[in-house]
């Protein structure tokens, strides 16, 4: 991306699992769940760090939460199966449209509008969605170290994803670097939900690139600051993606 593309693009990044806090009028329903909660599965370790990392150096604006997917997942669509963990699936259903309503719907509705003025402005706009993933599934281990998540019938996302994993494994030979690993881009997440706004035609200014960063939490759970600075500055600077 050089030239007039630089000057008329424009980055905004999120960060869905951040944290593993659960809101105080809701620990009851997590009593004896402290493990789960600071495993994978209660959030995503080193994604934040890494993406408010990012955040600096694009500087560029980072929307997060720190509330546990297990009270509310914010990367599913209203009504998925996992939109609510064991905890909180079998609440009333008044309590989970609360907890949406208090939760969920804030965090969409934020990210969305910010993204709304900036198609209206802009004539391409990249959303990077940080996550990780744990290094271990079912038993087995996962070779990618960062995945890259989009859309492969979507051309502006393909070509922006195929350039920097191209780059990246020329940046870190030793990273095993992945598309549409270890996760589908297609699948339900928030960027699959913006494509389908953006992609209606209402905001005909604006280009919508939405690609999700899965990094292995081995390289950054436990990582020092200058680790997480480093691994900031590999995804940015090996798409050239500056300000």
């Amino acid at each position: 991306m050089k030239g007039n593309a630089t000057r008329t693009t424009t980055y905004v990044l999120t960060c869905e699992h951040g944290g593993n806090k659960i809101p105080l009028e809701y620990r009851s329903h997590f009593s004896g769940a402290s493990n789960v909660l600071k495993s994978h599965r209660g959030w995503d370790p080193g994604a934040l760090r890494v993406a408010e990392a990012m955040s600096a150096i694009l500087n560029s604006p980072l929307f997060s939460s720190t509330t546990s997917r297990l009270l509310v997942e914010l990367n599913r669509s209203l009504g998925h199966s996992s939109l609510f963990s064991e905890f909180t699936n079998s609440l009333p259903e008044s309590e989970k449209q609360r907890i949406i309503t208090q939760h969920w719907q804030p965090y969409r509705d934020e990210v969305t509008e910010h993204l709304d003025k900036m198609m209206m402005a802009h004539r391409r706009v990249i959303h990077l969605s940080i996550h990780s993933f744990t290094p271990v599934w079912h038993g087995n281990t996962r070779s990618t170290s960062i995945g890259l998540l989009y859309d492969p019938r979507r051309a502006a996302e393909k070509e922006l994803c195929n350039a920097w994993k191209a780059k990246l494994r020329e940046h870190s030979p030793d990273y095993t670097i992945h598309s549409n690993q270890p996760y589908k881009g297609t699948a339900d997440g928030f960027t699959t939900s913006l494509r389908r706004r953006f992609d209606s035609g209402s905001n005909v200014r604006g280009t919508y690139i939405g690609v999700e960063i899965e990094i292995n939490q081995a390289l950054i759970a436990s990582a020092t600051d200058r680790q997480i600075q480093s691994m900031a500055e590999l995804l940015t600077q090996s798409m050239g993606l500056n300000p």
